[in-house]
């Protein structure tokens, strides 16, 4: 049996559909469905519902999911000891990390911890937040590490996991100063030229939140570019390419140095919640140390 085989399963079991799974899991929807039929050939009865709409978890199905994700977690967890008893040194701890989050608080935290917590070793996977769930998920990571809005829904079984809020990020709108006031760029004015806008795949988290955040506005923004890299938009902005929401942390020294301004006022923000999950008990000794301390 192909180890695959249990992640593609466990995926199909939390969305309930062949399509988004096969997205999650980065493969195409075919070989997908060829994978969990393999699956379900080597448990020896049907595991999903095929005639049902959504797809539904037959008997067998809801049976052998907590197995399977029981399965997935002893292996990976049996993984991580024996190469480090193998290497003779205290495991790696695991984050799965936005792009973002990676660059403008944890690289910071770490150095912090490595302060207070000896043996600490750290491997970052700075990703998509689709990719970092589904590493959680998978038992590939240890921690999951990123932002959550009150009005956009949380992309997987968060449940399953203890969670800490460990701060607040404002999303604020900002542009290159210079530009900014030649242009007159300003969200709150009521009449004006419109703004060069630069924008978030929209079907990204940060996307849905700034969505969110301009609602029915309907303010004077021109979309001239779009990227799901914050940094990406960021290099944007300094450029003086137009306005963009940018987590404050981000671009915090930029403001102090003048080099970029923001562009509306606090009606135009959005609060984010930096959260961290992981299952605690499944940490080691300096696995604990560091969700103690973060």
């Amino acid at each position: 049996m192909d180890l695959n085989w249990l992640w593609d399963f466990v995926c199909l079991g939390r969305t309930l559909n062949f399509t988004r799974a096969a997205e999650e899991r980065n493969i195409t929807q075919s070989a997908f469905s060829r994978r969990i039929k393999s699956l379900e050939v080597w448990v020896g009865a049907p595991l999903v519902k095929r005639s049902t709409y959504p797809v539904q978890l037959s008997d067998a199905g809801v049976q052998f999911l907590p197995i399977a994700r029981e399965m997935i977690t002893a292996l990976t967890d049996i993984r991580q000891t024996i190469r480090a008893e193998e290497r003779g040194t205290t495991a790696f701890q695991r984050f799965a990390v936005l792009h973002t989050i990676s660059v403008n608080y944890l690289s910071v935290r770490i150095t912090e911890l490595e302060a207070h917590i000896p043996g600490l070793r750290v491997r970052v996977y700075s990703d998509n937040l689709r990719t970092c769930c589904q590493l959680l998920q998978e038992g590939t990571c240890d921690f999951l590490l990123y932002y959550r809005h009150k009005d956009v829904m949380p992309v997987f079984e968060e449940r399953h996991f203890e969670r800490k809020d460990i701060g607040t990020e404002q999303m604020i709108p900002v542009a290159e100063t210079r530009a900014a006031r030649a242009g007159g760029w300003d969200l709150s004015a009521r009449d004006g030229p419109e703004l060069p806008y630069l924008g978030y795949d929209p079907a990204s988290f940060l996307g849905t939140v700034v969505d969110q955040t301009i609602g029915k506005r309907k303010p004077r923004l021109a979309l001239c570019y779009m990227d799901a890299l914050t940094e990406a938009i960021k290099r944007r902005t300094l450029a003086g390419s137009g306005v963009a929401w940018l987590p404050e942390g981000a671009v915090a020294d930029e403001i102090a140095r003048g080099l970029l301004v923001k562009v509306g006022g606090p009606e135009w923000q959005a609060t984010l919640s930096l959260s961290l999950f992981c299952s605690v008990d499944r940490l080691d000794r300096v696995g604990k140390a560091v969700w103690d301390a973060l």
